[in-house]
């Protein structure tokens, strides 16, 4: 089945979505973007993307940070994305990256005299992590890319050889993903996702502030968690070893999704297993994200 991006206002096959070499967004990482789900219901027959207002929000929020103007309003940006994956015909679940970038032919960092472009690419996808079993985790030696440096606020293309980095030094050392700090040695997030605690009954995560992605699928978490089972919710600032004597832990994000820890350099969060309020947030989020909770459905957009 031949697959379409978009790309340039037009709907074009995804073999034909190129760029030339000099692009600027390719040589100096200047471009903001996002991820967005689409989750497939077997029993509605249905696809509903999540929260798509939201993430186009964001993006045009990181591309003030970035000197661009964005090309659609939010309304807009959802119309062309509904689209977009009408004319792939999913049936599964699947994720888009739409790409404000930086389209200038030259040589040179700066962000004038340089225009802005826009396209969505798309693709099948699953579990990014898997979500089934709990994650073995490390604290990295990499430090988080700081507010004065590259705000993680926004969420740049080029900021990402940060989580590349942290990530793959993870992985090489047998760990599943990595908890970043900042230059302070206080708790921000994951490689690429926010991170909550639970410490007697409680959520707990680091604050806008402290140099994480404020992100979509974090505000769902923290609703679900106050008005559906009742949960508190504190965002401040976290030490490292208030990590490793923590019941609980989990990362959440679009691609993470819901992703419970059960040891954190070696160290076992309560009993080792994943934890009960973990994973009911996990089967609650699932449900949520594919339409099956009524109160929550306007989050979910309907493709077909």
């Amino acid at each position: 089945m031949t697959e379409f991006y978009f790309m340039n206002g037009e709907y074009v096959e995804a073999s034909k979505a190129v760029i030339p070499v000099r692009t600027h967004a390719f040589l100096y990482g200047t471009a903001v973007f996002e991820g967005i789900r689409a989750y497939w219901n077997e029993e509605e027959k249905q696809l509903y993307a999540f929260r798509v207002p939201e993430h186009y929000e964001r993006l045009q929020r990181s591309a003030k940070v970035m000197y661009m103007e964005s090309p659609y309003t939010t309304e807009e940006y959802c119309e062309i994305t509904k689209k977009l994956l009408a004319k792939n015909g999913y049936k599964e679940d699947c994720y888009m990256r739409p790409n404000l970038y930086k389209s200038a032919q030259k040589v040179g960092p700066g962000l004038y005299d340089n225009p802005d472009s826009f396209m969505i690419i798309v693709n099948k996808m699953g579990d990014y992590i898997d979500t089934s079993k709990g994650l073995n985790v490390c604290v990295s030696s990499w430090r988080r890319n700081s507010d004065n440096a590259i705000p993680p606020r926004a969420k740049v293309a080029g900021a990402y050889a940060n989580a590349a980095l942290i990530k793959t030094d993870a992985h090489n050392a047998g760990f599943d993903d990595a908890i970043v700090l900042d230059e302070a040695g206080q708790v921000t997030e994951g490689s690429a996702m926010n991170l909550f605690l639970v410490q007697n009954g409680k959520l707990v995560t680091t604050m806008k502030s402290d140099n994480i992605l404020v992100g979509v699928t974090r505000n769902t978490i923290m609703e679900l968690a106050k008005d559906v089972l009742g949960l508190e919710v504190e965002e401040r600032a976290v030490d490292r070893t208030e990590i490793y004597i923590s019941d609980e832990a989990f990362y959440c994000g679009t691609g993470a999704q819901v992703s419970p820890i059960v040891t954190v350099d070696g160290r076992k969060l309560g009993d080792g297993n994943v934890g009960p309020i973990s994973k009911e947030l996990q089967k609650l989020y699932f449900d949520v994200v594919k339409g099956k909770v009524p109160k929550y459905k306007h989050w979910c957009m309907p493709i077909y």
